[in-house]
């Protein structure tokens, strides 16, 4: 496996180039802003192709080197994607409302999870012995958390590295990665400030090929680091019974512009 290459083709398809209007931008973004068409920001992909490399050539790392990648989507058109991502690499993810405190308060965090697993053993076990009333009360209980809590439910403690859709949406992620010096990969559309991300990525954050692009891209990295990190475990890939599986980025097609 190898880190995982795109081309400038398979961006402008998925319509990572699309910015919002004129009228919403924020200035902190204007380097990374090309120009102008029908009134809508075109982003400078020449600067987007080096820095998103920059960014999977980080995911690799953090991998490589044993840390975990919490990937965070929690608008309609990223959850999942995001979901799908974490799970083919073996990461973690929230894809719903960011609860506040998930990383700086980790230990209430930790006895939710704690709280869900215990719900889920009792379930699996049939909840012998509970009323019906009892029964549907644990069952509205374990799916509220499966929600908010399921992606980070074996993460088994901070995560390394933060993948973030959409930073204006989750800048309270941010904000707690930032208390905690946990890095963070983001994507930043030209109406979003970069305050606060370690590796940007200037691209679109709400076509939802886009999106699938960076997911799929920053799992690819993540397989790769995680075959590094076996390997320098002495672990013989070609003996396991399920090799870790690079997938193909998908090509996406030309219409990706309608949901810029």
């Amino acid at each position: 496996m190898a880190l995982p290459e795109f081309s400038m083709r398979q961006l402008l398809e998925a319509g990572v180039h699309y910015g919002h209007q004129k009228a919403r931008w924020n200035p902190r973004m204007a380097e990374y802003i090309y120009g102008d068409r029908n009134g809508i920001h075109i982003i400078d992909l020449t600067q987007t192709v080096p820095m998103l490399d920059a960014a999977l050539q980080v995911v690799r790392d953090t991998v490589a080197k044993g840390g975990r990648i919490l990937f965070v989507g929690t608008k309609r058109q990223a959850q999942k994607s995001v979901a799908e991502a974490a799970e083919r690499c073996a990461q973690y993810y929230m894809n719903h409302r960011w609860l506040g405190g998930t990383l700086t308060n980790w230990q209430t965090v930790s006895k939710s999870i704690q709280r869900l697993k215990q719900i889920d053993e009792v379930m699996a076990a049939g909840a012998e012995g509970l009323t019906k009333k009892e029964r549907l009360g644990m069952e509205r209980e374990q799916a509220k958390l499966q929600s908010s809590l399921g992606g980070i439910r074996e993460m088994g403690g901070l995560p390394d590295l933060l993948f973030i859709i959409d930073v204006s949406k989750e800048d309270l992620a941010i904000l707690e990665a930032q208390k905690l010096g946990i890095p963070v990969v983001a994507v930043v559309d030209t109406n979003c400030s970069p305050k606060g991300v370690d590796y940007v990525i200037p691209g679109n954050d709400d076509a939802a090929r886009a999106i699938s692009l960076y997911c799929e891209l920053v799992a690819r990295a993540a397989l790769d680091g995680m075959s590094a990190q076996m390997g320098a475990a002495g672990v013989d890939l070609g003996a396991l019974d399920a090799a870790p599986v690079e997938e193909a980025v998908t090509e996406v097609a030309p219409e990706a512009a309608a949901e810029a």
